[in-house]
């Protein structure tokens, strides 16, 4: 097949067989199309190329043709080039002097003439080569005109001799005669160099002056009115001649210009034309095999034409949409009322548009489709036609609809795990705590050293088991991005001295040697999470004594200045087991430890690493380690703190605000009175155990079994000191505080004592009047600080431990 495209054959071979020939015809048309196209494109792009190329060119070379440098060119060169032919108008007047005259005369003027034509000849030729070799144009053009007045002067010469020696009459008609014919010649180059016109004009002009002169001089006077008469006419006729030529010249060269100028704005012009033709097939070629649906319509949003992609989408024709509204075709029982008028609304107003809206197709299927509609406006300001993509994205409607179900799913079910890890927080808490505070009474008891040993043995695993709860509930808190970073002042150095001195005993019951070294660099405050910070120190330093056998471990301090603030860096070195490299990375993983015999050797859940960076990161920071197998490792920790003045004061220790309508104790008899406490549980043993832990102290119990009962125990004894639980029967701890801050009693301060540990608890416990907040299983030093603060805040005596165990007993 054969397919001829201007200039172009395109040679291309069909698939045979008829099956061959009914699948592959229309790709190898469709090939066929594009490469005409390409073809075509590639023709009209060089043509253009070429045109605007050409019309430059040739403009570019008509201002350097009548630039300075090409009319001195073009002077020199056309003076040199009719050389010849001015000899023949010298030859005619040699001769004719010769026969007017005498010979001699003839041959003095013709050698006059060649003389000054040599001279001229001769400078013009060397102008022209200097012009050629690039030198300046400017003192070749003066060159020019004196040579051209040298040359001036020579046919002058020979007008003079003619005056001079020819008979009367026949004199002054040659010489005006031939004066005026060099002096028209002269006029010819005044386009081309206007100094040499000047020059050999002046030099004309000033022979009749010197002739008629001479005639004064020598007394010949009869005809002179005449003469002058003639020369001044032939004057006249010369100035008359230079001007139409110059002006002729100048109206030439700026119609030559002007129609180079058009021809290059014309080569422009046409290379934009097809531009835009090419654009606008492009664009045409685009629409009509968009897969998007493509409408025009006219200012009144009456269709004009649509595009393939609109008749497969909806079904209609061209022919069915011309000349109808797009919701005459489209809309249906489902399509929004408002998407409708905020269209309408936007096409009144012409503007573009975006909306989502139900669409119908001819076959009544129900589409969701997105509009983008867009005003084409005039250079008048008035819309000419309106263009709507519309996508189809009913796919999309339904796959975010789905992802909405997802997401309540996700949400319902980390709803789920939340109640559950609350749930199971508070029903392991519960006998947690019993379990603990047993303990620690028993190892307050009198015991022989076995049973002291069981004892401490069971606080011990009851501590392990919590450390695992808190850092589950840690970790779950941190993973739903509900653990909040609380900034107040602190000393940074202290807080790590703090936890080092904690485990210093650990270490030296192990024979290790437990060194503290902070830089002087680190600032006496700091803002930032304290709290935070030592519980990542516990896990850093607490891993360092638990992994080292016997050696040193280092604790170094450091900290650098930022524009923000400081970045306080905590490097934790050991000389224990070490980790392989390549379980470097893993050991910041969930329940992941080093080694499969790690947790068998040492124990742990492996999730203090995990929170502890991930407690850094919230913190601004991060946790790296380094470490040889065998040698030992550095557990390096860096947390960003902000600035705090220096006139900051480190935070007090927390106190329970009194009462409101009980002031403090001003007395001393006041102050020996015992504090009164009331204990709200549900749970037995956590009663007993509180009953236990009260009675060593100086203070008077008072106990309920639910919430109602703590109300009625409370308006009926009035106890400086509430202990709610939460979770109660027939009310619980939230609504019995309400139901006691509302009652006109002298109000106590209530802490509530609760198994539910979480952030959400805790505001709930305060929104409802309480004045703090203990987790269980709570520690007897933890009641004795709130017990305290309470003494304190209530006017009664401070809480004190009536028979503290001896010191040589077991403990």
């Amino acid at each position: 097949m054969t397919a001829a495209k201007g200039p172009y054959i395109l040679r291309l071979p069909l698939p045979t067989g008829r099956d061959a020939r009914r699948k592959d015809l229309p790709e190898a048309r469709h090939s066929l199309r594009l490469t005409i196209a390409s073809q075509e494109k590639d023709r009209m792009t060089t043509e253009t190329t070429d045109e605007i190329r050409h019309a430059a060119e040739t403009l570019a070379a008509f201002d350097a043709r009548h630039g300075p440098r090409g009319l001195l060119q073009r002077y020199a060169r056309g003076r040199i080039a009719n050389f010849g032919r001015r000899q023949v108008l010298t030859a005619t007047g040699a001769i004719s002097l010769a026969l007017l005259s005498a010979p001699w005369v003839g041959a003095l003027a013709a050698g006059l003439a060649l003389l000054g034509e040599a001279v001229d000849w001769l400078v013009l030729s060397h102008v022209l080569r200097r012009l050629d070799a690039g030198a300046p144009d400017a003192p070749l053009r003066r060159a020019a005109a004196i040579a051209a007045g040298l040359q001036a002067l020579s046919i002058a010469s020979c007008v003079v001799l003619a005056w001079v020696t020819a008979t009367a009459g026949a004199a002054t008609f040659f010489a005006l005669a031939f004066l005026t014919g060099a002096a028209m010649n002269a006029g010819l180059v005044v386009a081309f160099h206007r100094g040499a016109a000047l020059a050999r004009l002046a030099v004309y002009a000033a022979t009749p002056l010197v002739v008629f002169g001479h005639d004064v001089a020598v007394g010949k006077t009869a005809g002179l009115g005449y003469d002058l008469l003639g020369a001044a006419i032939m004057g006249y006729v010369v100035y008359v001649f230079i001007k139409y030529v110059s002006q002729g010249y100048a109206r030439s060269a700026d119609t030559n210009r002007d129609l180079l100028e058009r021809q290059v704005a014309l080569a422009d012009y046409a290379a934009q034309l097809r531009a835009q033709q090419r654009e606008t097939r492009k664009l045409a070629l685009v629409a009509r095999h968009a897969n998007d649906s493509i409408l025009i319509a006219g200012p009144d949003w009456r269709i004009n034409w649509v595009n393939d992609a609109f008749i497969r989408q909806t079904g209609f024709t061209l022919d069915q949409a011309r000349g109808r509204r797009p919701g005459e075709l489209l809309h249906g029982p489902r399509t929004s009322a408002d998407a409708i008028a905020r269209i309408d609304l936007a096409v009144a107003e012409a503007r573009a548009h975006r909306e989502e809206i139900v669409n119908y197709s001819a076959t009544g299927r129900e589409m969701w489709v997105e509009v983008n509609m867009v005003p084409v406006i005039g250079p008048d300001g008035q819309v000419e036609m309106i263009v709507s993509v519309e996508r189809e994205i009913t796919a999309a409607k339904d796959h975010a609809r789905e992802l909405a179900k997802a997401k309540l799913a996700a949400e319902a079910a980390a709803q789920a795990k939340s109640d559950f890890l609350a749930t199971m927080s508070h029903e392991i808490r519960t006998p947690m705590n019993g379990v603990i505070g047993m303990a620690e009474l028993l190892c307050e008891a009198q015991l022989d050293t076995q049973s002291h040993v069981y004892a401490q043995t069971i606080r011990g695993s009851a501590e392990a088991l919590l450390s695992i709860l808190n850092d589950i509930l840690d970790l779950s808190k941190l993973e739903a991005g509900k653990l909040d970073i609380v900034a107040q002042t602190f000393d940074p150095a202290a807080c790590v001295e703090d936890v080092v001195r904690l485990f210093r005993p650990e270490a030296t019951a192990k024979g290790l040697t437990l060194d503290f070294a902070p830089d002087p660099g680190v600032p006496p405050l700091a803002m930032g999470d304290a709290g935070r910070l030592r519980q990542i120190l516990l896990n850093l330093i607490g891993n360092a004594v638990k992994f080292t056998a016997d050696g040193t471990i280092t604790v170094s301090v450091g900290c650098e200045d930022g524009p923000n603030g400081h970045v306080l860096r905590v490097a934790v070195a050991d000389t224990g087991i070490g980790i392989a490299p390549q379980m470097l990375d893993q050991v910041f993983d969930r329940f992941t430890q080093a080694e499969t015999t790690t947790t068998r050797s040492f124990g742990g859940s492996g999730l203090g690493l995990t929170i502890s960076r991930m407690l850094a990161r919230l913190m601004g920071g991060d946790i790296v380690a380094s470490s040889v197998a065998g040698s030992g490792s550095v557990f390096t920790a860096t947390v960003r703190l902000g600035r705090a003045s220096a006139e900051a004061a480190a935070p007090d220790q927390p106190v329970v605000p009194a009462p409101s309508g009980v002031p403090p104790a001003t007395s001393e008899t006041e102050a020996t009175t015992p504090l009164c406490v009331l204990v709200a549980d549900d749970n037995a043993i956590n009663r007993m155990l509180l009953e236990k832990v009260l009675e060593t102290l100086q203070i008077s119990a008072l106990f309920a079994e639910d919430g109602q009962e703590a109300v009625e125990v409370t308006l009926a004894r009035t106890p400086d000191v509430v202990f709610m639980d939460m979770s109660m029967p027939r009310l619980d701890g939230l609504d019995a505080t309400r139901a006691i801050r509302a009652a006109p009693i002298a109000q106590p301060v209530i802490v509530a004592l609760t198994a539910n540990a979480f952030d959400a608890d805790r505001d709930k416990c305060l929104a409802a009047g309480m004045d703090d907040f203990l987790s269980k299983p709570v520690r007897r030093p933890q009641l004795l600080e709130k017990l305290a603060a309470a003494a304190v805040a209530r006017g009664r005596a401070i809480p004190q431990i009536v028979a503290p165990p001896p010191e040589d007993e077991p403990r």
